[in-house]
Protein backbone atom coordinates (compact mmCIF):
# COMPACT_ATOMS: atom_id res chain seq x y z
CA UNK A 1 0.00 0.00 0.00
CA UNK A 2 1.40 3.41 -0.98
CA UNK A 3 2.33 5.85 1.78
CA UNK A 4 2.69 9.62 2.00
CA UNK A 5 6.44 9.17 1.61
CA UNK A 6 5.91 7.25 -1.64
CA UNK A 7 3.69 10.03 -3.01
CA UNK A 8 6.18 12.69 -1.92
CA UNK A 9 9.05 10.86 -3.65
CA UNK A 10 7.04 10.47 -6.87
CA UNK A 11 5.98 14.14 -6.88
CA UNK A 12 9.38 15.46 -5.78
CA UNK A 13 8.06 17.37 -2.78
CA UNK A 14 8.12 17.07 1.01
CA UNK A 15 5.90 14.69 2.96
CA UNK A 16 4.33 17.65 4.80
CA UNK A 17 3.36 19.27 1.49
CA UNK A 18 1.69 16.05 0.37
CA UNK A 19 -0.16 15.75 3.67
CA UNK A 20 -1.51 19.29 3.51
CA UNK A 21 -2.55 19.08 -0.14
CA UNK A 22 -4.28 15.70 0.09
CA UNK A 23 -6.09 16.70 3.29
CA UNK A 24 -7.33 19.88 1.63
CA UNK A 25 -5.79 22.09 4.31
CA UNK A 26 -5.99 25.82 3.62
CA UNK A 27 -2.38 26.12 4.85
CA UNK A 28 -1.08 24.21 1.82
CA UNK A 29 0.87 27.05 0.18
CA UNK A 30 1.86 25.36 -3.07
CA UNK A 31 1.46 26.28 -6.71
CA UNK A 32 -1.34 24.89 -8.85
CA UNK A 33 1.23 22.86 -10.82
CA UNK A 34 2.68 21.32 -7.64
CA UNK A 35 -0.79 20.57 -6.31
CA UNK A 36 -1.71 18.80 -9.54
CA UNK A 37 1.58 16.87 -9.51
CA UNK A 38 0.82 15.62 -5.99
CA UNK A 39 -2.69 14.49 -6.95
CA UNK A 40 -1.36 12.79 -10.10
CA UNK A 41 1.28 10.95 -8.07
CA UNK A 42 -1.33 9.80 -5.53
CA UNK A 43 -3.57 8.53 -8.34
CA UNK A 44 -0.71 6.72 -10.08
CA UNK A 45 0.33 4.99 -6.86
CA UNK A 46 -3.22 4.24 -5.77
CA UNK A 47 -2.70 6.11 -2.49
CA UNK A 48 -5.64 6.06 -0.09
CA UNK A 49 -5.53 8.17 3.09
CA UNK A 50 -6.02 6.46 6.44
CA UNK A 51 -9.00 8.43 7.70
CA UNK A 52 -9.27 6.42 10.89
CA UNK A 53 -5.70 7.32 11.87
CA UNK A 54 -6.27 10.94 10.96
CA UNK A 55 -9.42 11.08 13.06
CA UNK A 56 -7.56 9.68 16.08
CA UNK A 57 -4.63 12.06 15.60
CA UNK A 58 -6.79 15.16 15.48
CA UNK A 59 -9.56 13.92 17.82
CA UNK A 60 -12.12 14.18 15.02
CA UNK A 61 -14.91 12.03 13.70
CA UNK A 62 -14.45 13.08 10.06
CA UNK A 63 -18.21 13.53 9.90
CA UNK A 64 -20.14 16.71 9.11
CA UNK A 65 -23.74 17.26 10.17
CA UNK A 66 -25.96 18.70 7.44
CA UNK A 67 -29.16 20.09 8.96
CA UNK A 68 -31.93 20.81 6.46
CA UNK A 69 -35.60 21.69 6.99
CA UNK A 70 -36.93 18.68 5.08
CA UNK A 71 -35.58 15.85 2.97
CA UNK A 72 -38.22 15.78 0.22
CA UNK A 73 -37.63 19.36 -0.95
CA UNK A 74 -36.20 19.46 -4.49
CA UNK A 75 -34.25 22.61 -3.56
CA UNK A 76 -32.12 20.73 -1.02
CA UNK A 77 -31.22 17.79 -3.25
CA UNK A 78 -28.76 19.86 -5.31
CA UNK A 79 -27.30 21.48 -2.19
CA UNK A 80 -26.81 18.07 -0.58
CA UNK A 81 -25.17 16.70 -3.73
CA UNK A 82 -22.63 19.53 -3.68
CA UNK A 83 -21.94 19.02 0.03
CA UNK A 84 -21.36 15.28 -0.43
CA UNK A 85 -19.00 15.73 -3.40
CA UNK A 86 -16.85 18.25 -1.54
CA UNK A 87 -16.99 16.22 1.69
CA UNK A 88 -15.66 13.17 -0.14
CA UNK A 89 -12.79 15.26 -1.48
CA UNK A 90 -11.78 16.12 2.09
CA UNK A 91 -12.28 12.60 3.41
CA UNK A 92 -15.47 13.42 5.28
CA UNK A 93 -18.81 11.71 5.58
CA UNK A 94 -22.10 13.60 5.81
CA UNK A 95 -24.67 12.92 8.53
CA UNK A 96 -28.02 14.19 7.29
CA UNK A 97 -30.48 15.57 9.82
CA UNK A 98 -34.00 16.89 9.35
CA UNK A 99 -34.79 19.83 11.64
CA UNK A 100 -38.48 20.48 11.09
CA UNK A 101 -41.61 18.54 11.85
CA UNK A 102 -40.04 16.61 14.73
CA UNK A 103 -41.71 16.27 18.14
CA UNK A 104 -40.46 18.45 20.97
CA UNK A 105 -37.33 16.94 22.48
CA UNK A 106 -36.40 15.01 19.32
CA UNK A 107 -34.82 17.83 17.32
CA UNK A 108 -31.59 16.91 15.58
CA UNK A 109 -29.61 19.99 16.57
CA UNK A 110 -29.32 19.34 20.35
CA UNK A 111 -28.27 15.75 19.62
CA UNK A 112 -25.51 16.92 17.28
CA UNK A 113 -24.18 19.22 19.98
CA UNK A 114 -24.43 16.87 22.91
CA UNK A 115 -23.34 13.51 21.50
CA UNK A 116 -20.09 14.47 19.75
CA UNK A 117 -21.11 12.74 16.54
CA UNK A 118 -19.78 15.41 14.18
CA UNK A 119 -16.82 17.78 13.80
CA UNK A 120 -19.03 20.63 12.60
CA UNK A 121 -22.46 21.46 11.23
CA UNK A 122 -23.86 23.01 8.08
CA UNK A 123 -27.29 24.49 8.75
CA UNK A 124 -29.97 25.51 6.26
CA UNK A 125 -32.52 27.51 8.20
CA UNK A 126 -36.17 26.76 7.43
CA UNK A 127 -39.44 28.50 8.25
CA UNK A 128 -40.29 26.25 11.20
CA UNK A 129 -36.84 25.67 12.68
CA UNK A 130 -36.85 26.35 16.41
CA UNK A 131 -34.88 29.50 17.19
CA UNK A 132 -33.86 28.21 20.60
CA UNK A 133 -32.11 25.22 19.03
CA UNK A 134 -30.31 27.44 16.52
CA UNK A 135 -29.11 29.68 19.35
CA UNK A 136 -27.85 26.69 21.33
CA UNK A 137 -25.91 25.56 18.27
CA UNK A 138 -24.34 28.99 17.76
CA UNK A 139 -23.35 29.25 21.42
CA UNK A 140 -21.83 25.76 21.52
CA UNK A 141 -18.20 24.96 20.75
CA UNK A 142 -19.20 23.11 17.57
CA UNK A 143 -17.99 24.83 14.36
CA UNK A 144 -21.01 26.00 12.38
CA UNK A 145 -21.57 27.48 8.93
CA UNK A 146 -25.02 28.61 7.78
CA UNK A 147 -26.13 27.86 4.23
CA UNK A 148 -27.60 30.95 2.55
CA UNK A 149 -28.55 32.62 5.81
CA UNK A 150 -26.67 35.13 7.96
CA UNK A 151 -26.87 34.68 11.72
CA UNK A 152 -26.57 37.84 13.85
CA UNK A 153 -23.68 36.27 15.78
CA UNK A 154 -21.60 36.23 12.60
CA UNK A 155 -20.53 32.59 12.86
CA UNK A 156 -19.98 32.26 9.13
CA UNK A 157 -22.23 31.80 6.10
CA UNK A 158 -22.15 30.90 2.42
CA UNK A 159 -24.71 32.89 0.47
CA UNK A 160 -26.42 33.09 -2.89
CA UNK A 161 -27.08 36.28 -4.84
CA UNK A 162 -30.73 36.28 -3.79
CA UNK A 163 -31.27 39.95 -4.56
CA UNK A 164 -29.81 39.57 -8.04
CA UNK A 165 -31.92 36.49 -8.76
CA UNK A 166 -35.16 38.12 -7.67
CA UNK A 167 -34.37 41.25 -9.63
CA UNK A 168 -33.87 39.09 -12.73
CA UNK A 169 -37.27 37.46 -12.21
CA UNK A 170 -39.02 40.82 -11.78
CA UNK A 171 -37.31 42.36 -14.81
CA UNK A 172 -38.59 39.46 -16.93
CA UNK A 173 -42.21 40.35 -16.07
CA UNK A 174 -41.61 44.06 -16.57
CA UNK A 175 -40.13 43.41 -20.01
CA UNK A 176 -43.27 41.48 -20.91
CA UNK A 177 -45.29 44.60 -20.09
CA UNK A 178 -46.69 43.82 -16.63
CA UNK A 179 -47.26 46.76 -14.28
CA UNK A 180 -49.52 45.13 -11.67
CA UNK A 181 -46.97 42.79 -10.12
CA UNK A 182 -47.44 40.98 -6.81
CA UNK A 183 -44.63 39.70 -4.62
CA UNK A 184 -44.97 36.56 -2.47
CA UNK A 185 -42.08 36.65 0.01
CA UNK A 186 -40.60 34.72 2.90
CA UNK A 187 -41.46 35.18 6.55
CA UNK A 188 -40.75 38.65 8.02
CA UNK A 189 -37.77 37.31 9.99
CA UNK A 190 -36.28 35.48 7.01
CA UNK A 191 -32.84 36.70 5.94
CA UNK A 192 -33.28 35.37 2.41
CA UNK A 193 -36.80 36.81 2.33
CA UNK A 194 -35.46 40.30 2.97
CA UNK A 195 -32.79 40.00 0.29
CA UNK A 196 -35.24 38.70 -2.29
CA UNK A 197 -37.73 41.44 -1.55
CA UNK A 198 -34.93 43.98 -1.96
CA UNK A 199 -34.32 42.58 -5.46
CA UNK A 200 -38.01 42.83 -6.34
CA UNK A 201 -38.28 46.41 -5.12
CA UNK A 202 -35.04 47.45 -6.84
CA UNK A 203 -36.29 46.20 -10.20
CA UNK A 204 -39.69 47.85 -9.83
CA UNK A 205 -38.17 51.15 -8.73
CA UNK A 206 -35.61 51.13 -11.54
CA UNK A 207 -38.43 50.66 -14.06
CA UNK A 208 -40.50 53.44 -12.48
CA UNK A 209 -43.38 51.02 -11.82
CA UNK A 210 -45.26 51.66 -8.56
CA UNK A 211 -45.63 48.84 -6.03
CA UNK A 212 -49.08 48.23 -4.60
CA UNK A 213 -48.33 47.15 -1.03
CA UNK A 214 -51.63 45.23 -0.99
CA UNK A 215 -49.96 42.84 -3.43
CA UNK A 216 -46.94 42.16 -1.19
CA UNK A 217 -47.10 39.24 1.27
CA UNK A 218 -44.65 37.71 3.77
CA UNK A 219 -46.12 34.27 4.44
CA UNK A 220 -43.21 31.90 3.78
CA UNK A 221 -41.78 29.41 1.32
CA UNK A 222 -44.10 26.41 1.58
CA UNK A 223 -46.78 25.39 -0.90
CA UNK A 224 -49.39 26.18 1.76
CA UNK A 225 -48.04 29.70 2.19
CA UNK A 226 -48.13 30.19 -1.59
CA UNK A 227 -51.81 29.22 -1.63
CA UNK A 228 -52.50 31.57 1.28
CA UNK A 229 -50.70 34.43 -0.46
CA UNK A 230 -52.70 33.86 -3.65
CA UNK A 231 -55.92 33.98 -1.65
CA UNK A 232 -54.80 37.14 0.17
CA UNK A 233 -54.23 39.14 -3.03
CA UNK A 234 -57.14 37.74 -5.02
CA UNK A 235 -59.53 40.45 -3.82
CA UNK A 236 -57.26 43.41 -4.65
CA UNK A 237 -58.56 45.71 -7.39
CA UNK A 238 -57.25 46.14 -9.98
CA UNK A 239 -55.87 42.61 -9.81
CA UNK A 240 -52.28 41.57 -10.26
CA UNK A 241 -51.41 40.32 -13.73
CA UNK A 242 -48.17 38.73 -12.59
CA UNK A 243 -46.61 37.14 -9.50
CA UNK A 244 -42.99 37.11 -8.39
CA UNK A 245 -42.72 34.22 -5.92
CA UNK A 246 -39.62 34.05 -3.72
CA UNK A 247 -39.52 30.24 -3.64
CA UNK A 248 -40.47 27.55 -6.14
CA UNK A 249 -42.39 25.53 -3.51
CA UNK A 250 -44.60 28.52 -2.73
CA UNK A 251 -45.07 29.00 -6.49
CA UNK A 252 -46.55 25.50 -6.75
CA UNK A 253 -49.09 26.45 -4.10
CA UNK A 254 -49.87 29.75 -5.83
CA UNK A 255 -50.40 27.91 -9.13
CA UNK A 256 -52.86 25.47 -7.54
CA UNK A 257 -54.78 28.24 -5.81
CA UNK A 258 -54.96 30.26 -9.03
CA UNK A 259 -56.72 27.31 -10.67
CA UNK A 260 -59.14 27.01 -7.75
CA UNK A 261 -59.96 30.70 -8.17
CA UNK A 262 -60.63 30.18 -11.87
CA UNK A 263 -57.54 32.05 -13.05
CA UNK A 264 -55.66 30.85 -16.10
CA UNK A 265 -51.87 30.83 -16.11
CA UNK A 266 -50.43 32.71 -17.96
CA UNK A 267 -53.49 34.18 -19.71
CA UNK A 268 -54.88 35.83 -16.56
CA UNK A 269 -51.79 35.86 -14.35
CA UNK A 270 -48.12 35.09 -15.02
CA UNK A 271 -45.94 33.36 -12.40
CA UNK A 272 -42.15 33.40 -12.05
CA UNK A 273 -40.36 31.80 -9.09
CA UNK A 274 -36.96 31.77 -7.41
CA UNK A 275 -35.06 28.46 -7.74
CA UNK A 276 -35.33 25.89 -10.46
CA UNK A 277 -36.09 22.25 -9.74
CA UNK A 278 -37.36 19.19 -11.58
CA UNK A 279 -40.78 19.93 -10.12
CA UNK A 280 -40.91 23.28 -11.93
CA UNK A 281 -40.86 21.76 -15.41
CA UNK A 282 -43.35 19.05 -14.48
CA UNK A 283 -46.26 21.28 -13.42
CA UNK A 284 -48.87 22.57 -15.82
CA UNK A 285 -48.03 24.98 -17.11
CA UNK A 286 -44.31 24.49 -16.49
CA UNK A 287 -43.02 27.28 -14.25
CA UNK A 288 -40.66 30.03 -15.33
CA UNK A 289 -37.90 30.14 -12.73
CA UNK A 290 -34.53 31.64 -11.85
CA UNK A 291 -31.92 28.92 -11.59
CA UNK A 292 -29.47 29.52 -8.74
CA UNK A 293 -26.10 27.71 -8.26
CA UNK A 294 -27.30 25.28 -5.59
CA UNK A 295 -24.74 22.56 -6.30
CA UNK A 296 -21.97 25.14 -6.08
CA UNK A 297 -23.54 26.47 -2.87
CA UNK A 298 -23.27 23.00 -1.35
CA UNK A 299 -19.63 22.58 -2.35
CA UNK A 300 -18.65 26.03 -1.11
CA UNK A 301 -20.44 25.44 2.19
CA UNK A 302 -18.60 22.18 2.78
CA UNK A 303 -15.27 23.82 1.93
CA UNK A 304 -16.08 26.62 4.39
CA UNK A 305 -16.89 24.29 7.29
CA UNK A 306 -13.74 22.27 6.58
CA UNK A 307 -11.65 25.46 6.79
CA UNK A 308 -13.49 26.40 9.97
CA UNK A 309 -12.62 23.05 11.55
CA UNK A 310 -9.00 22.85 10.41
CA UNK A 311 -7.97 26.52 10.37
CA UNK A 312 -10.53 28.28 12.56
CA UNK A 313 -11.43 30.73 9.80
CA UNK A 314 -14.80 32.49 9.98
CA UNK A 315 -16.09 34.47 7.01
CA UNK A 316 -19.07 35.08 4.78
CA UNK A 317 -18.79 33.96 1.16
CA UNK A 318 -21.11 34.73 -1.76
CA UNK A 319 -21.35 32.16 -4.57
CA UNK A 320 -21.34 34.21 -7.80
CA UNK A 321 -20.42 31.60 -10.39
CA UNK A 322 -22.47 30.57 -12.22
CA UNK A 323 -24.68 33.65 -12.14
CA UNK A 324 -28.46 33.43 -11.65
CA UNK A 325 -30.10 32.26 -14.89
CA UNK A 326 -33.68 32.91 -16.04
CA UNK A 327 -35.39 29.74 -17.31
CA UNK A 328 -38.41 30.81 -19.36
CA UNK A 329 -41.27 28.32 -19.53
CA UNK A 330 -45.01 28.54 -20.16
CA UNK A 331 -46.11 30.21 -16.93
CA UNK A 332 -45.22 33.73 -18.10
CA UNK A 333 -46.55 35.78 -21.00
CA UNK A 334 -47.44 39.36 -21.88
CA UNK A 335 -50.54 40.70 -20.10
CA UNK A 336 -53.83 40.69 -21.97
CA UNK A 337 -55.02 43.99 -23.41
Amino acid sequence: MATLSDVAARAGVSVSAVSRVLSGAASARVSAQTRQRIHDAADELGYRPNFAARALKFARTNVIGLVVPELTNAFFSEVMRGVEVEANRHGYMVLLARAEGMPEGENAIPRLIGEGRVDGALVQVGDDMRQGDIQRLVESSLPVVFINSIHPAGVGAVLLEDERGMRLATEHLLELGHTRVAFFGGLPASDTGRRREDGFRAAMNAAGVPIDEQLVTHLGYTAESGRAAMTAVSGVTPPATALVVANVNAAHGALLEARRLGLRVPEDVSIVAMHDAWTAENTWPPLTTVRMPLYELGRASMAAIFDRITEGTVSDLVVRDPAPLLIVRESTAAPRD
